[in-house]
């Protein structure tokens, strides 16, 4: 059994196939936690706090009536397309976890780097635009830290994989 500790730290020398295996899989445990972050948001905008709250970012914005009567549809594509991002993240975490390579990692690597940014500058436009819809600030601060984590990890994962393929294609070599 792999020290999981040791594996999830992108820093540790990974020596053996199961240390290597073992980080590599800490890319799908990010994974898993972001899914499960994605379920909390999904609840969220089931919870119709999130069309009130584009309902009133709407109103504020002194939008047409028009507009106002499509708060539902937008709420309900949005609920569905979270759903949707929720589902393929589970499917490649499994993947990542039953065959770890380097793509899915290197991937939400991007997605992570691009979803710290995007955050960080709404919040630093959050003034600008009195109409956009904010989220609550512990959804904010809660992204915050899964992405954090999940960054580690992933960072982690491409190690992780990395070795494992310099290590079964040594063993390969050497056959």
């Amino acid at each position: 059994m792999t020290d999981w500790a040791k594996a999830m730290n992108p820093t540790s020398p990974l020596t053996t196939e199961d240390e290597a295996l073992g980080a590599a899989r800490a890319s799908a445990i990010a994974i898993f936690l972001g899914v499960i972050w994605g379920i909390v948001g999904v609840l969220y905008l089931m919870s119709g706090a999130g069309q009130e709250a584009m309902a009133a970012a709407l109103a504020q914005s002194g939008g047409s009536p028009e507009a106002a009567n499509m708060t539902g549809m937008m709420s309900q594509v949005a609920l569905w397309m979270s759903v949707f991002f929720v589902v393929l993240q589970l499917i490649l975490g499994f993947v990542q976890w039953t065959k770890p390579n380097k793509v899915i990692p290197i991937l939400f690597i991007i997605l992570v780097v691009y979803g710290l940014g995007s955050t960080a500058l709404g919040q630093v436009m959050a003034g600008e635009l009195p109409e956009a819809a904010q989220s609550p600030m512990w959804m904010i601060v809660g992204g915050y830290v899964v992405l954090v984590i999940e960054l580690v990890l992933h960072i982690a994962g491409v190690r992780g994989a990395s070795k494992l393929d310099q290590l079964r294609m040594d063993a390969a070599q050497n056959y």
